[in-house]
C-alpha cells in the first residue's frame, strides 16, 4: 500500500475529529446532484478537488490545488462516490509529502442488487451531509 490506508466510515469521522482534513474528490456534478459530506459538527469544512472531471479526463492540477488548498503537515482523508478514485488521490497524495487515507465506501457505497447506492457508504451510515 502506497498510502496510509484505508478507513471505514466511522473511522474516517473520527480521524476528522482528531484534525484530519477531508478532499472530496468527486466531480462537481456529483457534489451538486448528489450531495456532500457535512462535517460542520467538527468545526470544519470538506475541501472539493475533482480528481477527474465529469468529462472523465483526470484533473491535471489535482495536486497543486491540494497543495494550495491543504498544508502538507495536514493529514488528509480522500472521499469519492464508491472508495475508488480516493486510492488513486491517496496514492498521489502521499507521493507528495501528505500523511494520506483513503475512505472505504467512499460517499455513496456499492450499488445494491438493483444498481441503487443503498447499502453502505458516508451517506448509508447516516453520518452528516447535505
Amino acid at each position: 500500500m502506497s498510502y496510509a490506508g484505508d478507513l471505514a466510515p466511522a473511522q474516517a469521522w473520527e480521524r476528522l475529529a482528531d484534525g484530519a482534513v477531508l478532499v472530496d474528490v468527486r466531480t462537481d456534478g456529483e457534489w451538486a446532484h448528489i450531495g456532500v459530506p457535512d462535517v460542520s459538527a467538527l468545526g470544519a469544512e470538506p475541501v472539493f478537488i475533482q480528481w477527474n472531471f465529469s468529462t472523465g479526463a483526470p484533473n491535471p492540477d489535482f495536486l497543486a490545488q491540494l497543495q494550495e488548498l491543504v498544508p502538507a503537515e495536514r493529514t488528509v482523508v480522500m472521499l469519492c462516490r464508491s472508495g475508488a478514485r480516493s486510492v488513486s488521490a491517496a496514492e498521489a497524495a502521499t507521493a507528495a509529502g501528505y500523511t494520506a487515507f483513503n475512505m472505504l465506501e467512499g460517499f455513496e457505497g456499492v450499488p445494491d442488487g438493483y444498481g441503487e447506492r443503498t447499502v453502505n457508504g458516508w451517506k448509508n451510515r447516516n453520518l452528516p451531509w447535505k
